[in-house]
């Protein structure tokens, strides 16, 4: 059985003193049988690691660069997120995809950059909502996956995480169903399959929106395996909440 994951990314939001109070607000809520993350700003990584490490937290950063040195001014390679203790990295977020213009053959070289620094990468994909009116959903969400697994293989995509985001679901309010969620799951372990992959071991996360009002309704299908959560995650109650439901699930 696949354990639930449940990643908190807290995007561009944070500060010290924040960062103390919703760390401590999370002391005593986290449940056992989850595994849990979060992924603090780079400024923070350091300060986050030390104060979520006695919670039994993963600590995740949110991007990185595909070189491992040089002449990057502003980027930030994937054995410097190991230095300052990450276990985890996102790639392919939807925001670096449609607002820096990360394509899939770069996300595919930043996959390839985390595992070879040991980092457990998450890789994000999903449709926009005029390819989701058009019908091209499951086309669009198969393409981002072929494209990873071309680039690294069978075997490596075995060891990722994929989070299922549907790009018009991300901080809109707008959740897709439970229903609609699994549906697309099952054609991610599909496509995964499909390419020779061990998909029953792949764990597949829902990003869109998540709260915890719909989060046990969405862990409750089969194929979710846990989630990937925005606005929530900042704010102890919620996040603890969805990690309680995804314990229970």
């Amino acid at each position: 059985m696949r354990k639930k994951l449940v990643v908190g990314n807290w995007k561009m939001n944070g500060g010290q003193a924040r960062n103390v109070a919703l760390i401590d607000g999370l002391k005593g809520a986290i449940p056992e049988g989850v595994d849990v993350v979060v992924c603090p700003p780079y400024p923070y990584l350091a300060q986050v690691k030390a104060l979520a490490g006695e919670l039994g937290v993963g600590l995740g950063a949110q991007d990185l660069s595909e070189h491992s040195a040089g002449a990057f001014t502003g980027d930030v390679a994937a054995p410097m997120l190991r230095d300052v203790g990450c276990e985890w990295v996102l790639v392919g977020h939807s925001e670096r995809r449609t607002l820096h213009g990360e394509g899939d053959q770069l996300v595919a070289a930043k996959i390839s950059a985390a595992l070879d620094a040991g980092l457990a990468p998450i890789l994000c994909v999903g449709e926009t909502l005029e390819e989701r009116d058009g019908g091209r959903a499951e086309e669009v969400v198969s393409s981002q996956l072929a494209s990873v697994v071309s680039q690294l293989g069978a075997v490596a995509m075995a060891g990722l995480v994929v989070a299922y985001e549907p790009v018009w679901a991300i901080g809109t309010g707008r959740t897709a169903t439970p229903e609609q969620a699994e549906l697309m799951h099952v054609c991610i372990r599909e496509s995964l399959a499909g390419a020779g992959v061990a998909a029953g071991v792949v764990r597949i996360l829902y990003g869109g929106s998540v709260t915890a009002a719909n989060a046990a309704a969405l862990f409750a299908k089969p194929n979710i395996d846990g989630a990937l959560v925005g606005g929530a995650s900042l704010v102890a109650e919620n996040f603890s909440s969805i990690c309680v439901a995804a314990a229970a699930s």
